[in-house]
């Protein structure tokens, strides 16, 4: 495929683009960018084809038009409705520009033979200050050269632009590809800078865009420019009744911290994943100071604290014995978050009965959280989990860092508002050591703690966020609100703890009603005249929007929504409230009509029913979190309503009987693959199931057989019928009180332990009769129960914490000891559920089944 223009052509031949232009307007920050693509149609056939966008995943869409041989479509906001759909399949997630998120934004439109068609999309963002620098990225897609090709920059500063420049363009989503220092930026760019104004210009000629790809180009022009702040306030900026509050103060010392360093070890961090944390940590270690403070806790299903009970100084031999700690590092086991937090609490935040001094040393501290997927053990339940957090963190601050698209992103989020600080994306590429180590940086030089920026109340209100728990070196606050009528003289006060102290400071700000295009700089102003009352509406939604994420009362969260869809629908901004839906212009209101835009979408849900028996197979999404490997068993115990977990060594190629129900001839068969072993027990084997057929047969003509693989799924009755698998999980109901689940699992960035394969659960089990048998169709009727004892598991941050109970399993004469932990299990193809289950150990489950493996294999391939 080719990429033309930001257009997305399946196939030669290519649709000619005539036009593309990038323009963005910044004022004091918030930048308002358009891109416009037009294209010709020279070809005898209609011809689809796609406007494509990069855009930063913090932005706000607020215009989109396409223009068809003189007709204007236009786009509009509309509240989220069934055509929400329509924009979520225009906008996805994509990865990162630097460490900044991005998302595309796509639309295919059918261009007739000799049309001309033009697209033009605008969205809204606040630059964030990065490194004592903002920085802007734009993308260049056009996939092909073209002859009328521009990039125009302004940049309006009203406290001077100290230094602007633009880079060579960025042709990897890498970090390693992000140039430094005095790189050139590309030939045809043009920078012109004034005391408060700038102006950055690129057309490359055909020439120019054949040199560097003759698919033309295919990357990101990057600006970064600085402002002079020699208020220690800050600067406030009021406009029709709006104020923006930039705070940066420079200059002043850095606060030593206390740093709890919290990396997940479990299985799923196998491979790239922990060479990758191994190498950021070296690297981050390396640039501690002396003054600072630091610990590391490792955890799977156990929790491991590298120096018991305290924080250590940051000095040249503690760091190289971190170091060394962090290389002998081995992933495996499941992943205790909750566990986990707790340990990282206790070193931040002692009980006062062996509190150390540093707090009266004024150390700051942080937690940074590294995980890559999900509470799979001890607390797994979210709500739970955040509110140990909160009580036992107290004043310090969390910062969750999502490894890769497993993680749980959303408890990360929720966990680091909880407790003053963010959540990022670590994404799997090759640059991830680069990333952890980037985001390390923004938050290495505490300046200040505890800020809160305050207004008088008899002028201003409606203000965003002002109490902010830390300061940070080359970072920026900022804070926006409305200024009452008739205000001239508006103040501005300021309270912080420093490196000694708690400081106030006060000032007053002069109002001089006026716009933007007051500010005297030519070119890159229209239209954005009322950039503060924008951005204080771009501000608000996103903390209602953060405020509805960490609500749990329904009516509160409706509460939110209502007010950010509000301001979304006032504003003409696309978020997560709103939608984006084109309309037909100069119609009647009630006769309009969507346009013929059809974005692609993958069908992602199938239904198929047979004309021999009730059986229906589901589709889903791609699945993350298997837990039915090697094999690992999950059996629910319908006279005893628990869950049964265990685990049974198998060999490759060898067909297992998993169950058998013979009075309506119920059959279920699952073929094993070799799975790579584990390190340090290589003679252990390990399988998974790549193949499971289940069979109904009676003889009469209602008989079928389903076959499931890895590739495909084949129904056989009164015929034949194969079904690609595009799915999660397929349900098969063979009977009234027969259900049975099966799972497919795929991984995006699999580690050498992990294959694609098949799990296999019975969800309902009622009508089968007491002669089923069969690895797992035995326990449906078996004779079992269990009598529960409490048993605390001892060992660091955990003494305290009940994270599992134990338990006595009876099986007719048989006893054994088994535990009853939290896991996470399947009970629909949608739903995982997060449940107990009495985990019986190896050992004893090869002598409650009599180690009679064999009896359960009807085949070896």
């Amino acid at each position: 495929s080719y990429l033309i223009a930001g257009l997305c052509m399946c196939h030669e031949p290519l649709l000619k683009v005539t036009d593309y232009h990038v323009k963005c307007s910044v004022v004091s920050r918030y930048a308002i960018t358009t891109v416009q693509s037009s294209i010709w149609n020279q070809l005898p056939i209609t011809k689809e084809a796609a406007f494509e966008v990069d855009l930063p995943s913090s932005a706000f869409i607020s215009n989109f038009t396409i223009t068809s041989n003189g007709k204007v479509y236009v786009a509009q906001v509309k509240e989220r409705a069934a055509a929400r759909k329509m924009y979520d399949a225009a906008k996805k997630q994509g990865k990162t520009a630097g460490l900044r998120e991005i998302e595309k934004f796509r639309v295919a439109v059918s261009v007739p033979s000799g049309a001309r068609m033009s697209f033009s999309l605008s969205y809204e963002e606040l630059l964030p200050l990065d490194s004592a620098a903002m920085s802007l990225f734009l993308g260049l897609r056009p996939g092909q050269p073209v002859q009328n090709l521009t990039l125009d920059v302004s940049v309006t500063e009203r406290t001077g632009i100290s230094f602007i420049k633009a880079f060579p363009l960025k042709t990897s989503r890498l970090l390693s590809n992000t140039a430094q220092g005095d790189a050139d930026a590309p030939a045809s760019t043009h920078v012109e800078h004034s005391a408060g104004c700038a102006r950055v210009r690129y057309s490359p000629t055909l020439q120019q865009q054949n040199n560097i790809s003759s698919k033309g180009l295919n990357a990101d022009f990057i600006i970064q420019y600085d402002v002079d702040l020699r208020d220690l306030m800050g600067e406030v900026q009021v406009y029709d009744g709006y104020f923006v509050h930039y705070f940066a103060p420079r200059g002043l010392p850095v606060v030593p911290k206390d740093v709890i360093f919290v990396i997940d070890v479990s299985g799923s961090m196998i491979g790239i994943k922990i060479k990758q944390t191994k190498q950021a940590m070296g690297t981050i270690l390396g640039d501690l100071r002396e003054a600072d403070h630091f610990n590391i806790i490792t955890f799977s299903d156990k929790v491991h604290t590298w120096k018991k009970g305290r924080t250590v100084r940051a000095t040249r031999q503690n760091v190289q014995d971190a170091k060394d700690f962090v290389k002998r590092i081995i992933a495996e086991g499941w992943t205790n978050i909750n566990a986990a937090l707790l340990s990282a609490a206790q070193l931040v935040n002692p009980p006062s009965s062996v509190s150390t001094n540093h707090l009266s040393s004024r150390r700051v501290p942080l937690v940074i959280f590294l995980t890559d997927g999900e509470a799979t053990i001890g607390v797994t339940a979210g709500d739970t989990i955040l509110s140990n957090a909160k009580k036992a963190l107290g004043s310090s601050s969390l910062f969750g860092l999502a490894f890769g698209d497993d993680a749980d992103f959303l408890l990360l989020k929720r966990l680091s508002l909880d407790n003053r600080g963010v959540a990022r994306m670590v994404y799997e590429d090759a640059d991830a050591a680069l990333q952890l180590k980037g985001f390390f940086d923004e938050v290495a030089s505490p300046l200040l703690s505890d800020i809160q920026l305050s207004y008088l109340d008899d002028q201003a209100f409606d203000i965003t966020h002002a109490l902010f728990p830390n300061y940070f070196q080359g970072s920026e606050l900022v804070v926006a609100g409305r200024v009452k009528p008739g205000v001239n003289d508006f103040k501005v006060s300021m309270s912080a703890t420093d490196l000694k102290q708690r400081v106030k400071l006060e000032n007053d700000v002069l109002i001089t009603n006026g716009s933007a295009e007051s500010l005297d700089c030519s070119g890159g102003l229209k239209g954005i005249s009322s950039f503060v009352r924008r951005l204080w509406a771009y501000f608000t939604i996103k903390e209602l929007l953060l405020a509805k994420l960490n609500a749990t009362d329904p009516a509160t969260q409706r509460l939110l929504a209502e007010k950010a869809t509000n301001l979304s629908l006032k504003y003409n901004f696309v978020t997560p409230v709103t939608s984006l839906v084109v309309v037909k212009p100069d119609v009647d209101e009630a006769a309009q009509t969507p346009t013929t835009i059809k974005p692609t979408v993958a069908a992602t849900t199938t239904t198929i029913a047979t004309t021999t028996t009730a059986t229906k197979i589901l589709a889903a999404g791609p699945a993350k979190k298997p837990i039915d490997g090697d094999p690992h068993f999950v059996v629910q115990l319908p006279k005893l309503h628990q869950n049964l977990c265990f685990t049974v060594d198998g060999r490759a190629n060898d067909v297992l009987r998993l169950l058998e129900e013979p009075e309506r001839g119920i059959i279920v068969d699952g073929h094993l693959m070799r799975a790579p072993s584990k390190h340090g027990v290589e003679d252990r084997p390990r399988t998974y199931f790549d193949r499971l057929t289940i069979s109904s047969v009676t003889g009469g003509s209602g008989d079928i057989m389903i076959t499931l693989s890895l590739d495909a799924v084949v129904v056989e009755g009164e015929g034949r019928d194969t079904l690609p698998i595009n799915q999660q999980g397929s349900v098969a109901s063979l009977n009234t009180g027969v259900r049975f689940l099966v799972m497919f699992h795929h991984y995006e960035h699999p580690s050498y332990l992990q294959m694609a394969h098949l799990g296999f659960y019975i969800t309902d089990g009622r009508g089968l009769s007491a002669s089923t048998q069969g690895l797992l169709g035995q326990f449906q009727h078996a004779d079992m129960s269990v009598r529960a004892v409490k048993d605390y598991l001892g060992g660091g941050a955990m003494h305290n914490e009940a994270i599992s109970s134990a338990g006595i399993l009876r099986w007719g004469s048989e006893k054994m000891r088994v535990t009853l932990q939290d896991k996470t299990l399947k009970d629909t193809v949608r739903k995982r559920h997060m449940g107990k289950c009495w985990v019986v150990p190896k050992a004893e489950v090869e002598r409650l089944l009599g180690h009679p493996y064999e009896s359960y294999v009807v085949d070896h391939v």
